[in-house]
């Protein structure tokens, strides 16, 4: 990524024709595997361009919300596309050198969608608190160019921070080995390869997870304490089931995104390499197939648009014959 390099004056940089992937290596049968990430990937650009389609189609999905499931289905998308072809290219098809220009753009866009996926439930935690808090205040308080505002503020924040993340990367020396010990070109095995400073960048390594998935984590947590809140002042119980039902699509995806990845930070430095390992790409591979899966199945606006969408359909088709 020519565009972030940093140019500093009478220093010289040790930077390598190429890096290796070696993620995956010496595991037996691990072609089973690679053909499971392959099938979850297909789901994945499936079930995503389905919902984002049935939101585009649908006048009736046009609220702040769908805006905010909208943008989680395309970042979804641009998550598995940007992560899992060219993991399949790598360990299916025995391409484990990778150049050092490509290496630092397939980290960019590696990175910063699984940013924005924990960013995208900020915004529909916010949606839904809002929601259940003040219902009827909602649309006034919830508008769609705040979700948008929302939505374009985060877009800056995780672009810029992967931008400094691997700007920083970019003044390391690789005098060593160029072997990194992961299934993509991952900030931590990289940075540990370059034989200068790595302070600025085992401290931003340090201060990612807790932007990335400490604050969002807690705000979301925030949320539904006070969603709980609301709802114990609610009169009925049938009252107070239902309006929880509107939050357990919401709820399950914090859990499918949050739960794996912090198993992974809390004991990846205890277990071995190769769990390791398989245990991020399948946290990494897995919410981007199960998030619209959930959505359709947990959300009744969208799944009547999908019965309306199918009748349409086979009434279009019955008309042809």
């Amino acid at each position: 990524m020519a565009f972030i390099n940093l140019a500093v004056e009478n220093v010289t940089f040790v930077r390598p024709a190429y890096f290796i992937i070696s993620g995956f290596i010496g595991i037996p049968n691990i072609r089973y595997y690679f053909v499971f990430l392959c099938f979850i990937y297909i789901l994945a650009v499936v079930g995503n361009t389905l919902v984002m389609t049935v939101i585009t189609l649908d006048h009736t999905l046009r609220s702040p919300k769908y805006v905010a499931v909208f943008n989680l289905a395309f970042t979804d998308l641009l998550s598995s596309s940007a992560l899992m072809p060219k993991v399949l290219d790598i360990f299916l098809l025995s391409h484990y050198y990778i150049s050092y220009n490509d290496c630092m753009t397939f980290m960019f866009f590696s990175f910063i969608f699984y940013v924005m996926q924990a960013l995208n439930l900020v915004v529909l935690s916010f949606d839904r608190v809002m929601a259940i808090m003040y219902p009827l205040h909602y649309q006034m308080r919830v508008s769609h160019k705040l979700i948008l505002s929302l939505i374009a503020f985060f877009w800056l924040f995780a672009i810029t921070l992967i931008l400094i993340k691997v700007g920083l990367l970019t003044r390391l020396s690789f005098c060593k080995s160029v072997v990194i010990e992961s299934y993509f070109c991952d900030h931590g095995p990289m940075y540990r390869l370059g034989c200068n400073d790595v302070t600025p960048n085992r401290a931003i390594a340090g201060l990612a997870p807790v932007l990335i998935l400490g604050f969002p984590l807690a705000f979301i947590v925030g949320s539904y304490c006070c969603i709980g809140y609301s709802l114990s002042k609610i009169s009925t119980y049938r009252e107070r089931v239902k309006a929880f039902k509107t939050c357990t699509g919401h709820l399950s995806l914090v859990a499918i995104y949050f739960l794996p990845i912090t198993f992974v930070y809390i004991f990846g430095n205890v277990i071995h390499p190769n769990a390791r390992i398989i245990s991020l790409s399948i946290t990494t591979a897995l919410p981007p197939m199960l998030n619209p899966i959930i959505y359709v199945l947990q959300t009744q606006e969208i799944k009547e648009s999908l019965k309306l969408l199918q009748t349409r359909v086979q009434f279009r088709i019955a008309a042809k014959y």
